[in-house]
């Protein structure tokens, strides 16, 4: 019996030893960087295109980064008490302190990848890894154009609070936090007469409702996302501008928990107008998305009607 505690203390011994290690290790190392491509975009030039970009800024950045001096400036993203401690997200005008020095390729890979010109990985919150090219190029394009909202702006936030984060550097060294695959090939959009195929592109690769109407953040698939938690059930809790968290809805058939009893003009009018079924008003974490067209919607909706039905919300958040 004694050889077997011994044996097992010594056991304990070592693993503790190797965790104090790679905290050290972690502690005086910097974050781990990235490789970084500058991948081939090509910009377009036609008002369709550059009306589509328009719409894709100002309904999915915007949401995260617009500033109080309403431009696309970055604002207080996470706060000190935060897992990941306080974090701005970027002001992505067009100032040296925003994206004045990326290349569109630069700025392209980013979106891909999460990687920024500097080799650092800044997480997926911003990544459209499988967004066709067009319409990843008509987001840049509207980036460089002379628009109000992406127009210089010299604020500038703090670095990260997790880059100093011992515990990110070990996930980083550990491989859990590190970029989205980019293997570099063409990528196409579905036509929009395949309502259902046009809808699901929309609702997961587009405006990525499933990231928040599924079980949380960091199990969601950017690749294969039928395989997350929950799909389109909710329950991920979301926060507003103020930190003010509420769990996402279930989005999936239910007729008892879902939008199953819902119709497509019901659904549409939450939406684009922020109105419920019962006429109450969405919360302030869901944004308006009132630049998408009826058909935009009406395909959104098409796909929801085909996913598989989960019978149950959430009413706490669940790791």
């Amino acid at each position: 019996m004694k050889k077997v505690f011994k044996s097992l203390g010594i056991a304990i011994g070592v693993i503790v030893l190797a965790l104090l290690i790679l905290l050290a290790y972690a502690y005086l190392t910097p974050m781990k960087r990235f490789p970084v491509q500058d991948i081939s975009v090509q910009l377009p030039v036609d008002s369709m295109n550059l009306a589509q970009g328009k719409k894709l800024v100002e309904t999915v950045c915007a949401h995260c980064h617009l500033g109080e001096d309403g431009k696309l400036s970055g604002r207080l993203f996470n706060r000190k008490e935060d897992p990941f401690g306080e974090m701005w997200s970027a002001n992505i005008t067009q100032h040296e302190n925003g994206i004045k020095n990326y290349s569109n390729g630069e700025l392209a890979y980013l979106m891909r990848t999460g990687v920024n010109r500097e080799g650092r990985y800044v997480g997926n919150m911003m990544c459209h890894p499988q967004m066709s090219d067009e319409m990843l190029a008509s987001i840049i394009a509207y980036l460089r154009s002379d628009a109000d909202i992406v127009k210089a702006s010299a604020t500038q936030h703090p670095a990260p609070a997790y880059l100093n984060s011992p515990l990110i550097k070990i996930f980083a060294i550990l491989g859990m936090f590190k970029p989205l695959p980019y293997d570099g090939q063409p990528i196409q959009a579905p036509p929009m007469t395949d309502k259902v195929a046009y809808g699901r592109y929309l609702a997961t690769d587009v405006y990525e409702c499933g990231v928040c109407h599924s079980q949380n953040f960091e199990m969601y698939n950017y690749f294969q996302p039928e395989e997350s938690a929950r799909f389109f059930g909710g329950g991920c809790p979301v926060p507003d501008e103020n930190f003010e968290k509420v769990l996402s809805p279930n989005l999936t058939p239910s007729k008892e928990f879902g939008i199953g009893s819902w119709t497509e003009q019901e659904f549409m009018d939450a939406v684009k107008g922020g109105i419920k079924k019962d006429g109450n008003i969405l919360q302030p974490q869901m944004p308006r998305f009132a630049q998408l067209s009826d058909e935009e919607v009406s395909a959104i909706w098409a796909y929801l009607k085909t996913i598989p039905t989960i019978e149950s919300e959430l009413t706490e958040p669940s790791n």
